[in-house]
């Protein structure tokens, strides 16, 4: 028997590579001409006919079919790993919602396998033809691409995390702007509906296509105080939904809504400022790191260098 070295393994797949990639193109390619009168008639006579049965079950050769059944187990078994691993899908899918991203979780799990095998994929390259790589041990270099996997599924994850809270911080900066303009067009004699649909066709942010949300949900049928509760449950905004529960409390017992979302903006205003002088208490903690070690250390070394250089000179 001939040993099969790492040039060999390399080459054969590299060649199983090309040649799948080549199958799925020829597959995808569409047959060029018109198809046959037996072929537009099979259908419409395949209850009576079994020469009509046979010609509609002929498989056709695209081996997408083939791979979904071959690794589509694998596939299920890896998306439940990663559910244990980093949430499940509630948490995943309130997550997507803050994001604003339009994708399911069944998607955002694909996605995850996509990134972790791209990476997987990348560091295996390197670990192979890296010149620096090329000589650390072994076991680091078979560590590397699993490495680089867990990174991969870890960096959507963070991603989408980043997403979510910077939505949620221009929704909190657009709220308290909201709520006057809301409070504004019920003073003005507007029901909530026509209010929640004048901020809906005049704003441009995050709230407001949020707020076309619940007016396009009203207008298929769907309940506002149905709709507002969604949008309140769905993107778990502590300030958003303090500020549709009085919304939905004033509409239940009849209560003034001009007065609650006044209210209700001025708490938002206030938060905002609370927010606003917090940050400034973080940013100048963190601007002492520089202070300290940094310009202190180069302004002591500017006072007594040249003292030091004189005592040496002199003595």
């Amino acid at each position: 028997m001939v040993p099969l070295n790492a040039t060999a393994a390399v080459a054969l797949l590299i060649g199983v590579v090309f040649g799948v990639g080549a199958w799925l193109v020829v597959s995808a390619i569409p047959r060029i001409g018109r198809p046959r009168l037996a072929e537009r008639v099979a259908p419409y006579v395949a209850d009576v006919s079994d020469e009509a049965r046979a010609m509609l079950a002929r498989r056709p050769a695209d081996p997408g079919p083939v791979f979904g059944v071959v690794f589509g187990p694998f596939e299920r078994r890896i998306r439940g790993l990663v559910a244990n691993w980093l949430g499940g899908g509630d948490v995943i899918a309130r997550r997507l919602r803050q994001a604003g991203e339009s994708i399911g979780v069944e998607r955002f799990r694909a996605e995850q396998l996509a990134w972790g095998a791209t990476s997987f994929a990348v560091a295996t390259g390197l670990a192979l033809w890296a010149p620096g790589l090329a000589m650390l041990p072994a076991s680091v270099r078979v560590a590397t691409p699993l490495l680089a996997a867990v990174g991969g599924v870890l960096a959507r994850e963070w991603v989408l995390q980043r997403r979510a809270r910077q939505r949620l911080a221009r929704i909190t900066d657009e709220l308290p702007t909201v709520l006057e303009f809301l409070t504004l067009s019920l003073t003005a004699g507007e029901s909530m509906l026509d209010a929640i649909r004048r901020v809906a066709r005049t704003g441009s942010g995050e709230l407001s296509r949020e707020f076309a949300a619940v007016v396009a949900a009203v207008g298929a049928g769907v309940p506002m105080t149905t709709a507002i509760s969604e949008l309140r449950d769905d993107l778990d905004h502590a300030a958003l939904s303090r500020a549709l529960d009085q919304v939905l409390g004033a509409l239940d017992r009849g209560a003034p809504l001009a007065s609650v979302l006044a209210a209700q903006a001025g708490d938002a205003r206030e938060q905002a400022k609370r927010t606003i002088i917090e940050l400034a208490g973080r940013k100048e903690i963190a601007m002492l790191v520089p202070l300290v070690f940094l310009i202190l250390p180069i302004t002591i070394a500017f006072a007594l260098l040249p003292g030091y250089l004189v005592l040496q000179t002199g003595f």
